[in-house]
């Protein structure tokens, strides 16, 4: 508390004193610190909430532990970078048509259409070769008008949405966004996780199931992303703990992968794999950004990755546009700020 206090410069050794190496959490006090010297690899405690404030610049030292050392434990915490997944992140091929790189629906809302707008435009630019918007015939105008490069689909009942899903080259579906916390958006997600097609189900679709989550866990069968912030985490799990441990706990009791949104945002799969993200900037905390990272791991979604790594790769992508753009961003600038970072990414 001193060394915070006067503000006295000050190195930390393998974890600032009194912060959880696991968790980031500070148990009662902690020091500030300017640098961390951390072995052979860092923390979870590094890199989540708060600790990453106290940590401030952490250095790897080699102590030389040996890699064999890693391969005997068998970590299941990593940071998110794209050694994690670029392995299996989608490249167009000469052969390639707008189908095989893959068509992706997003359920639209008859209101509060900019954020399955903005979903629709990232699954574009993440890659997505045809891009759906199944919404109620009155907004089928807002959506064709925004965006030409976005097919609409008129959608009145679920009868209607059923024989939709029925075409055999959709992909991947999206449902939340601006979808309202209704009864047809809880029709809409069940539609589409029974499937069995990758579903990416945010805001709206998760907040619907408030009073019974079990009954959207059931209905998981097929490969599923769920992305909450804390408030919708909150409404459907009952889990406490930090958020590592959180994030974990939720994907392994719903079976879908999940992305718990936040400045230390943390995807978890059921097999316990868990990453944590440490490039997306303040900047983000904007309306509408949660839609574009929805939209981005859609259309990753669509043109095959897994859920993990579209997540991943998603969240990742998301953060470096934002730092592309920086200071002054909206969620309207994300999608565009793709081409650049997807170059980066190729080379």
């Amino acid at each position: 508390e001193s060394i915070s206090e006067r503000g006295i410069p000050c190195v930390a050794v393998d974890v600032p004193s009194g912060m959880d190496g696991n968790s980031g959490e500070v148990l009662g006090a902690a020091p500030t610190a300017a640098l961390t010297v951390t072995f052979c690899r860092r923390k979870p405690g590094h890199l989540l909430l708060p600790g990453r404030l106290y940590a401030g610049e952490v250095v790897v030292a080699d102590i030389a532990i040996p890699e064999a050392a890693l391969e005997e434990i068998g970590p299941r915490s990593f940071e998110n970078t794209p050694a994690l997944w670029i392995e299996s992140f989608p490249r167009p091929g000469l052969l390639d048509h707008k189908y095989s790189r893959g068509h992706a629906v997003v359920v639209g809302g008859e209101m509060m259409t900019g954020a399955a707008r903005l979903a629709a435009r990232s699954a574009l630019r993440a890659g997505a070769g045809i891009v759906t918007v199944a919404c109620p015939p009155g907004a089928v105008a807002i959506y064709a008008v925004y965006m030409p490069g976005v097919l609409t689909r008129s959608i009145d009942t679920s009868r209607e949405f059923d024989e939709f899903l029925g075409d055999p080259r959709i992909r991947a579906l999206l449902v939340g966004p601006g979808n309202g916390v209704t009864k047809t958006t809880r029709e809409r997600s069940l539609s589409a996780l029974a499937t069995g097609r990758p579903c990416v189900l945010d805001a709206d679709a998760l907040s619907v199931f408030e009073e019974d989550p079990d009954t959207l866990f059931g209905a998981i069968r097929g490969p599923c992303l769920l992305t909450p912030h804390e408030g919708e985490f909150q409404r459907l799990f009952d889990i406490e703990g930090d958020k590592l441990f959180r994030a974990r706990e939720a994907a392994r009791k719903s079976g879908a992968v999940l992305l718990l949104k936040g400045g230390d945002s943390v995807i978890a799969a059921p097999d316990g794999r868990a990453a944590i993200v440490t490039n997306a900037p303040p900047d983000l905390a904007t309306a509408g950004a949660g839609d574009v990272l929805a939209g981005i791991a859609l259309g990753l979604l669509a043109q095959g990755m897994e859920p993990f790594e579209a997540a991943a790769a998603a969240a990742w992508l998301h953060g470096e546009a934002g730092r592309h753009v920086g200071p002054g961003l909206i969620a309207e600038d994300l999608p565009d700020a793709l081409p650049p970072v997807l170059r980066r990414l190729r080379e």
